[in-house]
C-alpha cells in the first residue's frame, strides 16, 4: 500500500498559464515527489485551468478572483496532509525544495513555518527574500533583498516567512485561523507569522530550499496604484489586529514616523495619494477586523516580539 503524502503544494493562480506551466515543470523534478499538488485558480480566462502534470495534480477553479488570501484559504481547507506548502506561480523551484522544507519544519514541534531562500529570477546571485522583518515603524521588510546569496546561507529564526515559498503545519494554520481575506493580498503572511509568534511558535528560514522568483508577475510592477493602496491599508490592519493597546501606545511615535517617511517616499514615486488613501481606509476599516485576543499567558511572547520590533528597526537602518 502506498504511503499517504505528508505535504500538499498549493499554488494560487490568476491568468498566469505560462508561469504556472513553468513552475509545475520544476516541481516535477523534485528529489521528493511524494506530495500532492493543488492549483487554486482565481477565475482565470487564459486557459490556466487546462494545465496538466505528471504529478498528483488537482485543479480547483474558482468563479472569481478572491485574491491570494481567498485562494490559499480554499486550498488549505481542502488539504488532508500534515503540512502545506504555499508557492507562487512565478517561481522556479530547485530540485531539493520540497525535501528541504519538510526537513526544516520537522526539526521542532514549535516550528509553525519555514520559508525558502527566494532568489531574484533576473539576478540569480542576489536574494529576493530570506524571511521578513517586521518593525516598530509598522513596516514589513524583505530580509536580504538585493544582497549576495552567500550572506544568507545559514538557517535562522525570522519574524515571518514570505507566503510565496513557505511550508506550514496544517493543523496550526487551522488553529490560528485562516489568512485574513480582508487583506486580499499583501502582508497576510506577516499577519499570520505575527499571530503564531504571539502564541509562542517559531518561524524560520531554510536556505537549503531555494526558488527563483520573478516577483510582481501578476500585478505587473513593483509599485502600482492598487498594490500601494492595499499594502498601506493592510499595514494598518496588521498593527490593529496584533498589538494590544499598551504595545500600540509604546510604538505609536515610531509608527507615525514610519507613515511620514513612507509618505515622502511615495510622493517621489508618484503614489502618495494612493498610499495615504490606503492608510485612511485601513484606519477606518480596523473596526471590522478581528483582533487577536490578549492573554496574560502570552505576555512573555509579546515582550519578545517588542524586542524584535525594535531590533528590526536597527537592522534596516543599518542596511542589514
Amino acid at each position: 500500500m502506498a504511503s499517504q503524502p505528508e505535504v500538499t503544494v498549493i499554488i494560487p493562480n490568476y491568468n498566469g498559464k505560462k508561469l504556472l506551466e513553468n513552475c509545475i515543470q520544476t516541481l516535477e523534478r523534485q528529489t521528493c515527489t511524494d506530495f500532492k499538488l493543488l492549483v487554486v485558480d482565481n477565475g482565470s480566462d487564459d486557459g490556466s485551468t487546462e494545465v496538466t502534470s505528471s504529478l498528483d495534480l488537482t485543479m480547483l477553479a474558482l468563479k472569481e478572483n478572491t485574491g491570494f488570501c481567498g485562494a490559499v484559504n480554499e486550498g488549505i481547507r481542502r488539504a488532508d496532509t500534515p503540512y502545506v506548502i504555499l508557492l507562487n506561480n512565478d517561481t522556479e523551484v530547485l530540485p531539493e525544495f520540497v525535501e528541504e522544507l519538510l526537513a526544516a519544519i520537522k526539526k521542532s514541534d514549535r516550528i509553525f513555518s519555514a520559508g525558502a531562500m527566494m532568489i531574484d529570477y533576473h539576478d540569480r546571485g542576489r536574494i529576493d527574500n530570506a524571511g521578513d522583518y517586521y518593525t516598530a515603524f509598522g513596516w514589513a521588510v524583505a530580509r536580504g533583498k538585493g544582497k549576495p546569496l552567500a550572506d544568507f546561507n545559514r538557517p535562522c529564526r525570522v519574524f515571518s516567512c514570505c507566503g510565496g515559498a513557505v511550508i506550514y503545519r496544517t493543523g496550526l494554520l487551522r488553529e490560528m485561523g485562516p489568512f485574513d481575506e480582508r487583506h486580499f493580498a499583501y502582508l497576510e503572511d506577516v499577519d499570520m507569522g505575527y499571530r503564531a509568534k504571539i502564541h509562542g511558535y517559531i518561524n524560520c528560514y531554510a536556505p537549503g530550499a531555494r526558488v527563483y522568483h520573478v516577483g510582481s508577475a501578476t500585478t505587473g510592477t513593483r509599485y502600482n496604484e492598487k498594490k500601494v493602496f492595499l499594502a498601506a491599508r493592510n499595514s494598518m490592519y496588521l498593527i490593529y489586529k496584533n498589538m494590544p493597546f499598551l504595545q500600540l501606545l509604546i510604538n505609536l511615535p515610531l509608527i507615525l514616523s514610519g507613515i511620514l517617511i513612507k509618505s515622502l517616499f511615495f510622493l517621489k514615486k508618484g503614489f502618495a495619494e494612493e498610499y495615504l488613501r490606503g492608510i485612511g481606509a485601513g484606519i477606518t476599516g480596523c473596526r471590522e477586523c478581528k483582533k487577536v485576543r490578549f492573554s496574560w499567558k502570552n505576555l512573555g511572547n509579546y515582550a519578545l516580539i517588542q524586542l524584535a520590533l525594535w531590533g528590526n528597526v536597527i537592522r534596516i537602518l543599518a542596511g542589514r
